[in-house]
């Protein structure tokens, strides 16, 4: 006999984790081995329990689903279930088993448990960056999600003063501190509201908000001085960048 497949109910609703609880009993060959209300205890039961498969909801306080599977160093197949279809796109793309939209009947649950069962037999697919655009199109990140270790940082981009290329990682500076982040700055870039950040230099982005001037550094080249003292280099490129950006800045 196989073993069953270990079960994870990931939603801040508790409706929710009842409905899931009770299509799950008539799964015989899944087992459900716990339950989360945030993403903050996901992200830590994932790690502890190990599951195979996690149902799991989008958006939910503290962190949503798509930053969830991102701070993941190993990915269990996911299920969403949400009331939300903006994200089913995405969701596929990162390779969800299925997008379960509430309310949903027991027929089309039963449906999803079988593409689980057949992408158990499926080569596992890469995971290490599929999480990491997980905005719906043409919308920006509002806030940045860290691993640390064991410790998780949320940082709202409105605390966010600078960012720095750190070889594979980025270097996100806020009050003082740097937070590294695996991620390159081209992908952080793009995530990132052009009208609020702005790229100065191949390895520099600045928060608009925290400009304090511009100076000149040599007879080609100027510096960004920040309101915290800063200073960072500024391209050709970039300043010119910088200056399209500012003409049409409204703090």
């Amino acid at each position: 006999m196989s073993s069953p497949i270990r079960a994870l109910i990931v939603d801040d609703e508790e409706l929710a984790r009842q409905v899931l609880r009770e299509h799950l009993a008539a799964h015989t060959d899944i087992q459900l081995i716990g339950e989360c209300a945030n993403g903050f205890d996901a992200v830590k039961q994932v790690a502890e329990l190990k599951p195979d498969l996690v149902f799991l909801d989008i958006q939910m306080p503290k962190l949503d689903g798509f930053e969830v599977l991102e701070l993941l160093e190993e990915r269990p197949l996911v299920v969403f279930v949400t009331a939300y279809d903006e994200f089913a796109l995405k969701a596929f793309e990162i390779h969800a088993v299925d997008y379960l939209l509430k309310p949903f009947r027991k027929e089309r649950f039963d449906a999803a448990i079988l593409r689980v069962t057949e992408r158990l037999r499926q080569p596992r697919p890469d995971y290490s960056l599929a999480a990491r655009d997980s905005r719906p199109p043409g919308a920006y990140l509002e806030r940045i999600v860290i691993r640390d270790g064991a410790k998780l940082h949320v940082l709202p981009l409105d605390r966010v003063d600078y960012i720095l290329a750190r070889d594979d990682y980025v270097g996100i500076h806020s009050g003082g501190k740097e937070y590294l982040k695996q991620q390159t700055l081209s992908s952080l870039e793009g995530a990132l509201h052009p009208a609020e950040f702005v790229r100065i230099h191949r390895s520099a982005i600045v928060n608009l908000s925290r400009i304090e001037r511009i100076e000149p550094y040599s007879r080609d080249s100027k510096v960004v001085l920040l309101s915290n003292g800063q200073q960072l280099p500024a391209s050709r490129t970039g300043l010119a960048a910088l200056e399209k950006a500012l003409e049409g800045y409204r703090p």
